[in-house]
């Protein structure tokens, strides 16, 4: 992607309190979510009414009844019913996804101001039955008569087929989870359980400061009766964390990741309203930061390389087009879809091998300030409804660079596939 043409930027975000699944958002699926977080921002920024360029809204899981869901979402959310939405996807990188398409339209010239959300349930999961009954059901459609209907309804007809199928983790061309291949990252960089439970308890520690100090007050909206994230746990320690039994590689005794130091299966749903300067000044609005850019990249996990490793080759790409450092961020907001996974990332960018043989630099990335990682928590405390992170991420990065007046930001996010979004934001 070159070089953005005109400045875009982001207004703000909102978002609702992420919850475990099966619990208060149990029965609202992905069209509920939306449409409060979609509505919470027309009335935040004042849009009822108002025609934007573009919402772009995703769902990992969702119904095939939601393949609209982005542009129905809107019809009820205040904004005109002249808004264009499209229903996007890509795992965990969904929403900052959906920030590069309205970014890059913002920034073309094709629209002055759009919204880039997401939401995911594990709660309200589409279940679907086996090939076998699929393809009878539709024989049975396809047949004439009523004769013809019953003879392939019964014909060899076995109740199993009634079994249901939920969706699944697995990577389908692995048959992995993705716990399972950062199992195999952690072994392969070395990195052990304490390191990434103290990475845990510190985004639970700085997660409750950030509530704490009203921090969330204007990002996050009550939903449900829900005032605030419910992975959120203020009084976990390491030992209690240590105690964990490890969730993914139960058999070998060298497993690392347990359920405290691996986001859970999540509900909840993010938006941001992104614009030109114009657009935001005709409004009275002001712009928190700019979305400067953004790089995306894959990786050829299916043949040894790390699943979650991708941002590690989008960020040197990133930097190199701005002639910026690794060093050169006041904020570094990387997804904690595991703690393994940002330790590796870290552990990586350090490695003078790697960043030399597979990112072909000179010299490695080298390390970033601790203090300045995730400084109000991530996924680990937060949740992860996997759709929705990227806007969250957004939100957040974008207040931290107002209020601290000017700076940069590099957001990291990891996604099934082998993939990695990538992005930085300035003021």
């Amino acid at each position: 992607m070159e070089q953005m043409q005109r400045r875009v930027g982001v207004i703000g975000g909102v978002r609702i309190p992420f919850c475990r699944n099966n619990t208060a958002y149990a029965d609202v699926g992905n069209f509920g979510m939306s449409v409060k977080v979609l509505g919470a921002l027309v009335e935040r920024y004042g849009l009822h009414g108002v025609e934007l360029g573009e919402v772009a809204l995703g769902a990992v899981i969702k119904h095939a009844s939601d393949w609209n869901l982005a542009r129905e979402a809107l019809l009820s959310s205040g904004l005109a019913a002249t808004t264009p939405g499209i229903t996007t996807a890509r795992a965990c990188g969904t929403s900052l996804d959906n920030a590069i398409i309205v970014a890059n339209k913002i920034a073309c010239g094709q629209i002055e101001a759009g919204i880039a959300a997401g939401s995911d349930t594990t709660s309200d999961v589409p279940i679907v039955y086996g090939t076998r009954l699929r393809k009878r059901l539709l024989a049975i459609n396809r047949a004439k008569t009523l004769q013809d209907k019953l003879k392939i309804a019964l014909h060899r007809f076995s109740p199993k087929e009634l079994k249901p199928s939920f969706p699944g983790v697995a990577e389908p061309r692995t048959g992995k989870s993705m716990g399972d291949h950062c199992e195999q990252m952690a072994k392969q960089w070395h990195i052990g359980r304490a390191a990434q439970d103290e990475l845990a308890l510190e985004s639970h520690r700085k997660l409750a400061a950030a509530y704490a100090a009203g921090f969330f007050e204007d990002l996050v909206v009550p939903f449900r009766g829900v005032q605030r994230d419910g992975f959120l746990r203020p009084d976990t320690t390491l030992e209690k964390l240590a105690a964990l039994k490890p969730a993914f590689d139960k058999t070998s005794g060298q497993g690392t990741l347990t359920a405290g130091n691996s986001t859970g299966l999540s509900d909840g749903a993010a938006a941001v309203l992104l614009a030109g300067e114009d657009w935001a000044a005709q409004r009275g609005l002001k712009v928190q930061a700019w979305f400067r850019d953004a790089e995306v990249a894959a990786v050829d996990f299916v043949h040894g390389e790390g699943l979650l490793m991708a941002p590690t080759v989008a960020v040197p790409r990133l930097l190199r087009r701005h002639g910026l450092t690794l060093q050169d961020f006041d904020y570094y907001e990387i997804h904690e879809a595991f703690a393994a996974q940002v330790l590796c990332t870290l552990r990586a960018w350090e490695s003078a091998d790697y960043c030399r043989n597979r990112l072909g630099l000179d010299a490695p990335l080298g390390a970033i300030d601790p203090a300045k990682l995730n400084v109000h928590g991530s996924s680990l405390a937060v949740g992860h409804p996997f759709a929705a992170t990227g806007a969250r991420i957004i939100a957040t990065l974008a207040k931290l660079l107002e209020q601290k007046g000017s700076g940069r930001g590099l957001i990291s996010i990891c996604t099934a596939g082998g993939m990695g979004v990538t992005a930085i934001l300035e003021r």
